[in-house]
């Protein structure tokens, strides 16, 4: 909560609340005002250098135009909503809220009333703040960096790794559209970063020639961090950066277990989501980063090769994971002229698992996208193979543009509140 002290200059001349401030990672902001003052306050912030990552967009119209707008689109990483209500109106906007945001959204609360009992009442519904108005621009980058960077906040990135059962599988490809998708749909900042460093493709799918890679990255060690890796990403498109493979031959890419840890760290600060298109060998580090990973997609081929080797993976990854649910199936190159295949089905019969998304052979569309250096939706946005990339990227993230069904970010909200789940 704030004050309404003045602020205090410091012998530079600034304002003493703006020492100490940090960069906000790159997030997806979204606010929903009902006073022009809060409004222009939150657009200061967003024009400060320490939210040049992040992605904000402030609207008008309170806690209705916010339940209006999120019935038929995603949540942001944070959203900023302001009421002028007293703590029971507040407290039933806030249970109207839950009903429309997706899991992972943090929300911070602006409101009008200094009031304890009311933020109390906040914090056990999973509001991560309450902000009493009038504040400044400097508050609001200390809010922001208070959720996501205090020490003992894990960080903001989810990272999704993508891995192939066989070689030639399209992995690569799938894991690329699948960034694509999540940074255009879902307006939130998405690190793609290739990790097959002597072949890696994703420089050439994405037309970029970085003169930075991930060769530097692993060369500066320990003193990695996400100021040192902004600068070496490649801006692909809007809210997606590329953190590409050398892809030269001149030396051998021989890396223990931990040579990633620290890059990966950075990158998850650095974005909510992090893409890892991994290469099929099996060595400790990939190892090491699948059994790390929020979630696994693997891709098959409709073939032998492919199940036998899906199986392995499958059972080793639950070994390594025995907490988290099972790797998504991807069977992909389906249909392949003259070609002898396993259906889908034999594949679930004998691994157990649902196909997460079935991507049919298409030599001209993917071919074409592969030599102009674009992704499917940029060749053709309502095919069905694009159409099936947009439904794996909001499955992976949990979010979808149909909002039945679907788990509160305010965490303790729905399970204690039996009234809301009579609605």
């Amino acid at each position: 909560m704030t004050t309404d002290d003045p602020l205090v200059p410091t012998s530079s001349g600034r304002p003493a609340d703006a020492d100490g401030l940090k960069p906000v990672p790159r997030i997806a902001i979204q606010a929903f005002c009902e006073s022009q003052e809060v409004a222009d306050v939150l657009e200061q912030a967003a024009a400060d250098r320490r939210m040049a990552k992040a992605h904000v967009k402030v609207h008008q119209g309170g806690v209705a135009a916010a339940l209006d707008f999120y019935t038929a689109a995603p949540t942001p990483n944070l959203l900023f909503v302001e009421t002028r209500e007293r703590r029971e109106q507040v407290l039933e906007q806030v249970d109207q809220l839950a009903t429309v945001c997706d899991a992972g959204t943090k929300v911070v609360l602006i409101g009008h009333h200094n009031d304890v009992a009311l933020y109390r009442d906040l914090m056990r519904r999973g509001v991560s703040e309450y902000m009493v108005a009038p504040f400044d621009l400097y508050d609001v980058i200390r809010e922001i960096g208070e959720i996501y960077l205090a020490p003992d906040v894990k960080p903001v990135g989810r990272t999704i790794a993508f891995v192939g059962a066989r070689g030639g599988s399209g992995s690569s490809t799938v894991a690329h559209n699948v960034a694509f998708a999540l940074s255009r749909n879902f307006d939130g900042g998405v690190v793609l970063a290739d990790l097959d460093l002597p072949f890696g493709t994703a420089s050439l799918d994405f037309n970029q020639e970085p003169a930075q890679t991930l060769a530097d990255a692993l060369a500066a060690g320990e003193r990695v961090d996400d100021v040192f890796l902004d600068r070496l990403l490649a801006k692909c498109a809007d809210n997606l950066s590329l953190l590409a493979a050398p892809a030269t031959l001149d030396r051998s890419f021989d890396h223990d277990e931990m040579a990633f840890e620290a890059i990966l760290d950075a990158a998850r600060v650095s974005a909510p989501a992090v893409i890892l298109d991994l290469p099929h060998v099996w060595t400790a580090w990939v190892r090491r980063l699948l059994g790390a990973a929020d979630e696994v997609v693997i891709t098959a081929m409709p073939d032998l090769a492919s199940l036998r080797n899906a199986k392995n993976l499958i059972d080793q990854l639950k070994i390594a994971r025995p907490n988290d649910e099972a790797p998504r199936l991807v069977i992909n190159q389906v249909g392949l002229p003259k070609r002898p295949e396993i259906k889908p089905a034999d594949f679930q019969k004998a691994l157990q698992l649902d196909p997460v998304a079935v991507i049919p052979f298409d030599a001209a569309l993917f071919g074409t996208a592969t030599n102009n250096g674009q992704m499917i939706s940029e060749i053709n946005a309502r095919s069905p193979i694009a159409q099936i990339f947009e439904t794996l990227a909001a499955r992976l993230t949990g979010r979808s543009a149909v909002r039945s069904g679907r788990k509160s970010a305010l965490i303790p909200l729905l399970a204690r509140l039996p009234r809301l789940k009579a609605r």
